[in-house]
Order: structure tokens, then sequence, then C-alpha cells
């Protein structure tokens, strides 16, 4: 089967490429570097042709609402559009496991990628996954101060890897509409997960200090609320392997 990445040389992008060709699939990669840009649309329809699904993880680096919504709304729509002339049978967009309790900027742009999956013609399935092992470490690095002010946070971090494979599952599969979430084998602190990561040597050896948030970020809102998969590689375990 011939499957489109939007975002294919990304942090996930690299993993479900390298699953889908292990599996015997062709992936078509979908970024700038490639000749595609899923802002202006320029590229998709010539990439698309003869591409049996699209998976996208396609990604926009920022905390501003507008910014985000933007990104999420035009890519989306782009990407969807070229899909339903292509003929593709299956769209599988990858989400954030409690977009709709909490209320950042970054997830009003997921929710709206959402909303442009569900109003498109292309069958489709969205898959919401829980933050990465990455997460804490992304976190430290947007932080260029002498003290670490971390979410004092519950999440339940997963591996990429683990993320891209569940993703190659379904898009091998029918389409399903909304997936069951995927998350982590075990509940972390995020402040607990960031000193963890800093003693291991995977960011810069500073104090961390917990921040209080009000509202449902603080009070579980990023943790599956159902039954799902879940992922086998435990925070532990990522960390004794990327940080040796």
């Amino acid at each position: 089967m011939k499957v489109a990445v939007a975002g294919g040389t990304g942090v996930t992008g690299r993993h479900v490429v390298e699953v889908l060709a292990a599996a015997g699939h062709e992936p078509v990669v979908l970024a700038r570097s490639t000749g595609v840009d899923l802002v202006s649309g320029s590229g998709l329809d010539a990439a698309l042709d003869g591409v049996d699904a699209t998976i996208d993880v396609s990604n926009v680096t920022t905390l501003k609402r507008d910014v985000a919504v933007r990104f999420f709304d035009v890519a989306g729509r782009n990407l969807l559009g070229a899909a339903a002339r292509a003929g593709v049978r299956h769209h599988v967009a990858l989400s954030i496991v409690g977009i709709d309790r909490v209320k950042t900027g970054y997830y009003q742009g997921k929710l709206r990628q959402e909303q442009v999956v569900r109003d498109g013609s292309v069958p489709w399935t969205v898959l919401r996954a829980t933050q990465f092992h990455e997460f804490a470490g992304q976190l430290l690095d947007r932080m260029p101060g002498p003290i670490a002010l971390v979410p004092r946070l519950t999440v339940q971090p997963i591996a990429v890897r683990e993320v891209a494979e569940a993703l190659v599952a379904i898009v091998a599969g029918g389409p399903q509409k909304a997936a069951p979430d995927l998350a982590g084998p075990r509940v972390e602190s995020l402040v607990d997960m960031a000193r963890r990561l800093i003693r291991a040597g995977g960011s810069r050896r500073r104090p961390v200090v917990p921040l209080w948030l009000p509202g449902p970020m603080a009070g579980g809102g990023l943790l599956p609320t159902g039954p799902g998969p879940r992922g086998t590689q435990t925070f532990e375990q990522w960390l004794g392997e990327a940080h040796r």
C-alpha cells in the first residue's frame, strides 16, 4: 500500500516512515524538503498521485492559539482536499488525549484539526495519544533560565515508536473514526520526569521548581478516561536507552 506521511521528517513522522517500510508499504514523505508545503498546498497533488492512504503527523511549534488554529485548519484542509482529489481511501490523523478538557492555545489548534478531518469527504480515523517520553525534555528546552518551573501535572507518557506502530496498524485497517485513546504503561509526575531527566544528563543541571496550574490540566486532564491500548516502554526504560 502506498501511504503518504504529512510531517514525515518530524519526530513522529520519521518513525512512521520506518515502520511503514518495514511492514512492506511504500511511504511517501510530505514535507518541505520533498517539495510539499501543507500551508500553501504546493506539491500536494503531485505527491498524492496513486496514494492509497494518508497519515497526518504534521506539527507547528507554538503556544499561541491563533497560530496553532490557523496552521492546523489550513494544512488540514489542503491535505484533505488533495487526498479527496487523489481518491485516497483512508486518512489517519494523530491527535492528543485531553484536548477537549485542557484549553491551551495549541490544543485549540488540534481540536480544529480534528474538526477539519470530521468535516472532510475522505474516510478517516483520529488517534489520540498521550504525551511522548520526550515531553519533559521539550519543556525544559523552552526554559533558558537558571531555574526550571515545571507544571505539577500527571501524565501517562508513551514511546514515539509505539505511537508510530499504532498509526501504521490503523492505516492498514478500515476507517474507524475516533479510535480508542492510546497511552503509555504508567502514570508519571511531570516534575519527577524533569528531575530524573536532568540527573541522567539529558538536560542542563538546575533546580526544578513545581508550578501549580489551576483547572483540568492539574486534575488529570491529560490522562485517558476510558479503556484503550497501552504502550509497553516505561519512561524509566526510555531514559535508560536514550541517556546511557
